[in-house]
């Protein structure tokens, strides 16, 4: 389930609010054990995953760092090289 969360710090552009969303979302289905809460718990799933976010834009507005922002498109490619290596390529 967390394969889904990626490094949101450091990129150019910044990490929209759906991308930490998502991440938020992933890390409570985590540590939940569950991809959909029950009518019981949709709330408290919910809140948790605002909350989350929220802690978490606040969390890459305060970092400060010294490196040169990554590019997303520089970043992506490099994975995928990583995975064909892995994999094979398809």
């Amino acid at each position: 389930m967390c394969r889904n969360i990626r490094t949101l710090h450091n990129f150019e552009p910044h990490a929209t609010t759906a991308e930490v969303e998502a991440a938020a979302l992933q890390y409570v289905r985590k540590i939940s054990g569950s991809t959909k809460p029950s009518k019981a718990n949709e709330e408290a799933f919910n809140r948790a995953v605002h909350e989350i976010a929220h802690a978490t834009q606040h969390l890459l507005d305060s970092l400060v760092t010294h490196a040169p922002a990554k590019d997303r498109g520089e970043e992506a490619a490099k994975a995928k090289a990583r995975a064909a290596v892995r994999f094979g390529a398809a």
